[in-house]
């Protein structure tokens, strides 16, 4: 059987066939594509049309090269959505977390008494971070109350892509634990958080756990891609998936999924909601067959991609690669203040090189000129909070970590697989690099049969891809 991992990132999204041979995962990349904000009516957005016309074209390619799938999931950051009207119609734009409605809607809940975010973490075991769902919809209940009073239906930006080619609404468990509207326990949405928080709860779906059959595609999509498959949820969430896919031999051992975000932690089986949990800013989301996802949300390498399209072209007329970046910041000189990479300024600044420039001279340090000290400055900023998460991982969990299982595309970062490795103290092991298509396809290889489990699935990983052993260097 083959199966078709849809996984769309802040940057891109991609296409990948994967089907069990002789034991071993193989996987084929049959599609790939942009993904980027646009700006619509004074709100950065995502171009959601857009997104479901790549769908779309991923599933005719794979159809094309001969690659056609069972079973199809789709993946995708988090904490999004779109709202639709009792026709099924979209209501208003796919407003993006990087978005500057939310700034304040905590203090101001908490300043009215509506909801401390003590009581929201003991509640939802949702970390703060300020493009919340929960906040998102508060901020468009005051800007635009007239869409909420027309909404019908909630879907996360992968729920929606779901929908679109099945015509079935509903929200995946992973995803929507990220909303701080789940019970951390109950699992549920957790009604008395929507209440307080004045919104409807009637637009809120079924919740679908990771394996469970949305539907088949609906004719009009069956016609344009030229057959029909079943659409199983994944881990919709990126990370979920993601953490699905770390080939972790060792129990204590750190998860860093590691891409435009970086997401740090441990895989727990109930979730931390502790006082000191809250203070450390640590989240628990939900995960695949009753896991949670314990970890710290971390700048990943949206600072650095970032800093490239704004260098801009080189001689050869083309951005320099990341490997070129890599070498260059190997190569530079000069040992620059560790930045505070979560700091809200470094979010969305109109200039990132700027901001890093600034931040630097505010901590009276070495200011980097060059895209090499640049780079180097962010990715040892970087490391050192990677550091920090896993003491504090440590300490929140009672287990001190033995090392640190990189996956995703960062996994390749030469520089920083040595710099974490360097500052955390312990062996990092990266790769494989495909982690969050990996874990999509993990989810439908247990829903189709063809994987036994979890345990069995993660064997395979290990048996399939190869995994490099990075050394700490002092």
């Amino acid at each position: 059987m083959k199966h078709l991992a849809i996984d769309i990132g802040a940057s891109s999204g991609r296409a990948i066939v994967g089907e069990v041979v002789d034991g071993k995962l193989n996987l084929t990349e049959v599609y790939r594509f942009d993904n980027g904000l646009v700006e619509r009516g004074g709100h950065l957005c995502w171009d959601i049309d857009a997104l479901a016309e790549n769908v779309i074209a991923g599933l005719v390619v794979a159809h094309e090269q001969g690659l056609t799938p069972e079973t199809v999931g789709i993946d995708t950051w988090a904490v999004d959505y779109v709202l639709l009207d009792e026709a099924g119609e979209r209501i208003g734009d796919a407003v993006a977390y990087r978005d500057g409605r939310t700034e304040g809607v905590r203090e101001d809940l908490e300043r009215a008494g509506v909801l401390s975010f003590a009581e929201h973490y003991e509640r939802s075991g949702i970390q703060f971070q300020r493009f919340n769902t929960a906040y998102q919809l508060v901020a468009q209940k005051r800007e635009h109350p007239e869409e909420l009073e027309r909404a019908r239906t909630f879907l996360m930006i992968p729920d929606y892509l779901g929908y679109v080619l099945t015509g079935v609404a509903a929200n995946e468990y992973t995803n929507a634990s990220t909303t701080a509207l789940v019970g951390a326990r109950s699992r549920t949405w957790d009604d008395g958080l929507i209440e307080r928080l004045g919104l409807p709860r009637g637009i809120f779906q079924r919740i679908l756990e990771p394996g469970e059959a949305l539907g088949q595609l609906v004719p009009a999509v069956r016609e344009r891609v030229g057959f029909d498959a079943t659409v199983i949820a994944p881990a919709t969430h990126d990370t979920g998936s993601a953490w699905l896919a770390v080939p972790a031999a060792d129990p204590a051992a750190a998860y860093l999924s590691s891409g435009t975000w970086s997401l740090l932690g441990c895989e727990n089986t109930e979730p931390v909601t502790t006082p000191a949990s809250a203070r450390a800013n640590f989240t628990n989301e939900g995960g695949a067959y009753g896991t949670y996802r314990y970890l710290k949300n971390i700048m990943g390498m949206w600072m650095v991609q970032s800093i490239r399209r704004e260098l801009g072209p080189r001689a050869d007329g083309k951005l320099p690669s990341f490997d070129t970046l890599i070498d260059e910041a190997f190569a530079a000189r000069g040992d620059f203040p560790p930045l505070d990479v979560d700091a809200d300024r470094f979010l969305a600044p109109d200039s990132m090189v700027e901001e890093v420039r600034a931040a630097c001279r505010e901590a009276g340090g070495p200011v980097p000129e060059e895209p090499g000290e640049l780079v180097r400055c962010v990715y040892d900023s970087l490391a050192a909070d990677y550091a920090r998460a896993i003491a504090e991982l440590g300490e929140l969990t009672g287990v001190p970590r033995t090392c640190v299982n990189i996956v995703g595309g960062g996994s390749q970062n030469r520089y920083m697989n040595q710099a974490t490795a360097n500052a955390c103290g312990v062996p990092v092991f990266a790769g494989p690099t495909e982690g969050t298509a990996l874990g999509n396809l993990i989810v439908q290889l247990i829903a189709s049969g063809e994987v036994a489990d979890l345990a069995a699935a993660r064997e395979m990983v290990r048996a399939s891809f190869d995994v490099r052993r990075i050394d700490p260097q002092h």
